[in-house]
């Protein structure tokens, strides 16, 4: 059998190499850049007449909790879960921004997707001062409509005074999430 000159040699096409390495950072840059989209809170077509304006919960203590209600004044809304670790560390922030600037006009409101007795059972440890609504699993539905597209936690929505959303974000809060949400709707 005759030898083949070409096949004893190595292949060093460089530019082969090149177009490769090429190829595979495209499609690392559009993998990124569908995965950054996708996370990215969408917008809410109409959230003056959102549904989650006429929404009630139960509270842990078995009270009505009545989304109306927190209507005309800046709401932060806060979707978490005890099962949750960013959703767990981000809530003290919360309690101590609300305590802060309720008197000035700002509510908040947490609703636990999650089991009720795992939510009591955590308030009984961590108590909270502003209120907190029972939403469930069908929390992750409201959630979504109100532009949290892959339905992760922790999510929050800020809105005016005026029912508008001002902002929606994914992921925990930091507190200077909170002061500018302060100053924009002040």
């Amino acid at each position: 059998m005759k030898d083949n000159a070409n096949m004893n040699q190595p292949i060093e096409n460089g530019s082969r190499r090149h177009l490769i390495w090429a190829a595979g950072a495209a499609a690392l840059v559009a993998g990124v850049g569908v995965a950054l989209r996708r996370f990215e809170p969408r917008e809410v077509v109409d959230a003056l007449t959102h549904q989650f304006w006429s929404q009630q919960f139960e509270t842990p203590g078995g009270e009505d909790l009545n989304m109306a209600t927190f209507k005309g004044k800046p709401l932060l809304l806060n979707f978490w879960a005890t099962w949750c670790p960013p959703c767990i560390e981000e809530l003290p922030l919360i309690d101590a921004f609300w305590r802060k600037n309720t008197a000035m006009g700002h509510q908040v409101v947490a609703l636990a997707i999650d089991q009720p007795s795992a939510v009591r059972k955590f308030l009984s440890r961590q108590p909270l001062g502003f209120p907190v609504g029972l939403a469930g699993l069908e929390g992750t539905h409201l959630a979504k409509s109100l532009g949290n597209a892959v339905g992760g936690l922790p999510f929050t929505v800020f809105f005016k005074a005026d029912g508008s959303i001002w902002r929606q974000k994914m992921g925990q809060l930091t507190a200077d999430d909170l002061t500018q949400w302060r100053a924009a709707v002040s």
